[in-house]
């Protein structure tokens, strides 16, 4: 199988690294970087330095820095295309490949940036407008790129209406340590894998003002219920959000040390400021950037997200930490529901 990774961070480096391992004799797989200086040091040093530290690149990863144009004439003898950019990058990705005839999928989690006249859209939205025609889905769930990179044990979610992708991706990546799930919900996934990168800087808030244990099972429960709300809202199934792209990937970066996410919320407990914060984590914390829009999305569909609206608060400035907290707690008593839609 021809596998063309794009984007040479922490998760596609991961990514391509299971995939060699997953079947070298049968994988021929690319890693593609945009950066030819940074190919340049990952073949001298055998290792993504500046993102996956310590880990080793299998002799077999082939790794390239092709301009954009070569990049597209390579991809049409793929069998499958993961774009691995940040979020931000998506459109362009997608543009270039809009031609393909093979597989996509996408790593990204998040929305991309609201313009004038249009909100900020999904990944799927996003390939709707780039490229109508690609046979697309999303690989998403629970992970941390450098626990994939080890070979521990991992499981995601490959969604897509397109059952070709699904197959792509089991194929190319379910093995002994990578367990891969088939769901026909992309929407549902790809609003797991938003959401929950904003809510889990308000786990990691609770956690840095020192709460306990209690308001974290609380937090995390209502986190899912708001995410469930959205997503249902969305055409989503509500059921998808008991799943790994739902519930596990919102346990995992809501209290898993390696999110930055939850780091970030951390560091405002802490004192820091939001540039202080972010600066500190070297990487990309989407949900800094996703909250405003995922709190619009929310309020133009009619769906009450208080959790995001208070970090939404906290990182412009609204409000400090305890007020933020404050406002959670003050809120009118209301009944649960176990799928709130």
């Amino acid at each position: 199988m021809n596998i063309i990774v794009i984007g040479a961070g922490a998760w596609g480096t991961a990514l391509a690294i299971s995939a060699v391992r997953n079947d070298p004799s049968q994988h021929q797989v690319t890693l593609w970087a945009r950066s030819a200086g940074q190919i340049g040091r990952m073949q001298a040093e055998q290792q993504n330095v500046r993102y996956l530290l310590g880990i080793g690149l299998p002799p077999e990863l082939k790794l390239s820095a092709v301009a954009l144009p070569q990049l597209a004439a390579l991809a049409l003898d793929a069998d499958l295309i993961v774009v691995a950019t940040p979020m931000a990058a998506l459109r362009q990705m997608l543009d270039l490949l809009r031609h393909c005839r093979v597989p996509v999928a996408w790593l990204c989690k998040g929305f991309e940036a609201p313009l004038a006249d249009q909100p900020g859209l999904l990944p799927h939205e996003v390939q709707a407008q780039a490229a109508p025609d690609l046979i697309a889905g999303v690989f998403s769930g629970p992970s941390f790129a450098l626990e994939v990179a080890r070979g521990q044990p991992t499981a995601l979610v490959a969604a897509s209406p397109h059952e070709a992708v699904r197959r792509a991706l089991l194929e190319a990546f379910h093995g002994p340590s990578l367990r891969v799930y088939a769901n026909d919900d992309m929407v549902g996934v790809e609003v797991g894998g938003a959401v929950k990168n904003v809510l889990a800087i308000a786990a990691g808030l609770c956690d840095g003002l020192q709460l306990g244990l209690n308001a974290r099972a609380a937090l995390i429960t209502r986190s899912l219920a708001e995410m469930t709300r959205l997503g249902v809202a969305l055409g989503a199934r509500a059921e998808t959000f008991m799943g790994l792209s739902g519930l596990g990937d919102l346990v995992l970066t809501a209290t898993g040390d390696l999110s930055r996410n939850r780091q970030v919320g951390l560091a405002l407990a802490h004192g820091a400021s939001l540039p202080q914060a972010t600066a500190a984590l070297g990487h990309v914390a989407e949900g800094v950037y996703s909250a405003r829009t995922v709190v619009q999305r929310a309020a133009g569909l009619g769906v009450n997200m208080p959790i995001a609206q208070a970090v939404v608060a906290l990182l412009e400035g609204q409000m400090t930490p305890r007020q933020a907290l404050a406002r959670l707690m003050g809120r009118e008593p209301a009944a649960e529901q176990a799928n709130p839609v």
